[in-house]
């Protein structure tokens, strides 16, 4: 299969024209319809600073069904005993500043660069765009963020400046769409940390059907609320 070059028109090739690893296109722009269309279609944007935009649609892919999630043993005290405050859309900016900047294991900097950051400031701020995340006081110390379209969830990062933050405000996120009838959460590319979170390999064929329906179905009446309402997740409540 070729490697595409985009231009100024929104459009994108068939995801199914991958290259084996999964890369699509080259060019384009991180504009919010640019993106809205990407993630309708199972395509997404990674790269790093100095590169061109590069898109995605990798085959297999990292996909979670909310309502299968179960927390992981050692997280249930955790999130029994409340040991974080945990808000939905509180802080987007402050959840992906810090996924950006926050080091991990075996990674030389990070793909989060300027572009990035404004694209998807741009998309929480058109309201597609959405974080969980979990306090200690009134510090910020985990998260996670993506992008939502109809009843999908696109799954992009987490960050953790306490042992298993991350993962508590994971978890309620997940709890959060099983509640909102969300069917799947696109984790795009595996690793081993999402397998052991619990996230299954789908043939693109099966992903790109299930997208498709997911894409098609309005999200339930206040699911996401607005920006900096501070809006609290419970996990007892479900």
């Amino acid at each position: 299969m070729p490697l595409y070059g985009l231009d100024n028109r929104i459009l994108f090739p068939p995801p199914q024209h991958a290259l084996a690893d999964g890369l699509l296109a080259v060019g384009g722009d991180l504009s919010v319809p640019r993106l809205l269309e990407a993630y309708r279609n199972g395509i997404f944007p990674w790269f790093s600073e100095g590169e061109p935009i590069l898109w995605w649609s990798p085959d297999p892919r990292a996909v979670f069904v909310p309502e299968a999630f179960r927390a992981q043993r050692s997280l249930r005290p955790l999130l029994n005993r409340k040991a974080f405050r945990v808000t939905l859309n509180a802080d987007f900016e402050g959840v992906i500043r810090h996924c950006s900047s926050v080091p991990r294991p075996g990674q030389d900097g990070t793909w989060i660069g300027p572009q990035m950051l404004d694209a998807y400031i741009a998309l929480h701020r058109a309201g597609h765009a959405h974080s969980v995340e979990a306090w200690a006081g009134d510090a910020l110390v985990g998260g996670v963020y993506g992008v939502a379209i109809g009843s999908a969830f696109y799954g992009e990062n987490m960050f953790s400046l306490q042992p298993n933050a991350s993962k508590v405000a994971f978890a309620h996120l997940m709890r959060h769409l099983t509640r909102h009838g969300f069917p799947l959460v696109d984790a795009q590319v595996h690793n081993a940390h999402l397998e052991r979170l619990g996230a299954q390999l789908w043939p693109r064929p099966r992903f790109l059907e299930a997208l498709e329906h997911a894409v098609s179905r309005p999200c339930a009446q206040g699911c996401w609320p607005a920006s900096g309402e501070r809006t609290a997740l419970d996990w007892s409540a479900g």
